[in-house]
């Protein structure tokens, strides 16, 4: 999972502008700046690209409730890849 992670943190900086951003399960979006709806919406459209994979809707919004972390959207997007 570790080279999993080193790839969505990448999308995570690209998206967010924050070189120095450094992903943990326990993370959610209170965490990261500019994590709002629409940082949400350009995360997993990078997410998919960087992937080649799609979220289904009710994915994309399970994924903002409450409990759901870094590590969450890590373990979908294993589920959906080969890694």
């Amino acid at each position: 999972m570790d080279e999993l992670r080193d790839e969505v943190q990448k999308v995570f900086r690209a998206v967010f502008d924050d070189d120095q951003l450094v992903l943990v399960d326990n993370m959610t979006a209170d965490d990261v700046p500019g994590w709002d709806s629409l940082g949400h919406l350009n995360l997993v459209i990078a997410l998919e690209k960087h992937f080649g994979i799609r979220f289904a809707t009710a994915e994309i919004s399970s994924l903002k409730e409450e409990g759901q972390n870094t590590g969450s959207l890590l373990a979908l997007i294993k589920s959906k890849t080969s890694m």
